[in-house]
């Protein structure tokens, strides 16, 4: 079996688990910051005299929403994100549609620590001016944890960070011409503020 059926069946059994004792559904807004690992070919490198592709999206906005149920054990959540940079001549915009699962650990009354994994799917798209718009959708699986605040009966903030490993690939050819090579997202990194609702 491999590592990402293992993943799968995982998190099937967690959901499952956590739809038994689930009793609120709860919606949120997110707002944080990602930053891209980005691998570039050789040829790419050689033909756009080294950029710096880690840079593209480095410390930029991203919105988020997410809905899902909870309980006083945990959570599980669907998550849709997405962020844009641009740098050294290069345009990218990453979007995220995941499934997750956190265990919560109580603090005080009013404050639970949590931790969780994530697998999903990541859309990478290049719109670099010059070249000829290309996306791909790959896999993602990471690890969330954080500081979540209750504020009153409904409502919450919470604070977390999500490490996510892909392999989201897009090609860059200028207009009109061949291929001068690809860019492979291989790990985002996000910081987060959320504010949650439950209903």
């Amino acid at each position: 079996m491999t590592a990402m059926k293992k993943l799968l069946l995982a998190f099937t059994v967690l959901g499952a688990t956590a739809m038994a004792h689930a009793d609120d559904n709860f919606a949120s807004l997110t707002l944080g910051q990602t930053s891209d690992k980005v691998k570039k070919s050789n040829a790419l490198d050689s033909a756009l005299n080294n950029p710096n592709a880690d840079g593209v999206i480095g410390k930029d906005t991203t919105y988020g929403l997410r809905l899902g149920k909870q309980n006083d054990q945990g959570r599980y959540y669907a998550t849709y994100d997405n962020v844009s940079g641009t740098h050294n001549g290069i345009k990218l915009r990453q979007e995220n549609l995941l499934g997750s699962y956190d265990v919560f650990y109580p603090v005080t009354s009013s404050t639970k620590l949590f931790g969780g994994g994530t697998a999903g799917l990541t859309k990478l798209t290049q719109d670099s001016p010059g070249y000829s718009r290309d996306s791909d959708i790959g896999y993602a699986v990471g690890l969330q944890g954080g500081v979540l605040q209750q504020i009153s009966q409904n409502t919450s903030v919470e604070l977390g960070y999500r490490y996510l490993r892909s392999n989201a690939s897009t090609e860059m050819s200028p207009h009109g011409g061949d291929k001068v090579g690809s860019l492979d997202l291989t790990s985002s990194a996000q910081t987060y503020l959320s504010a949650n609702y439950t209903f």
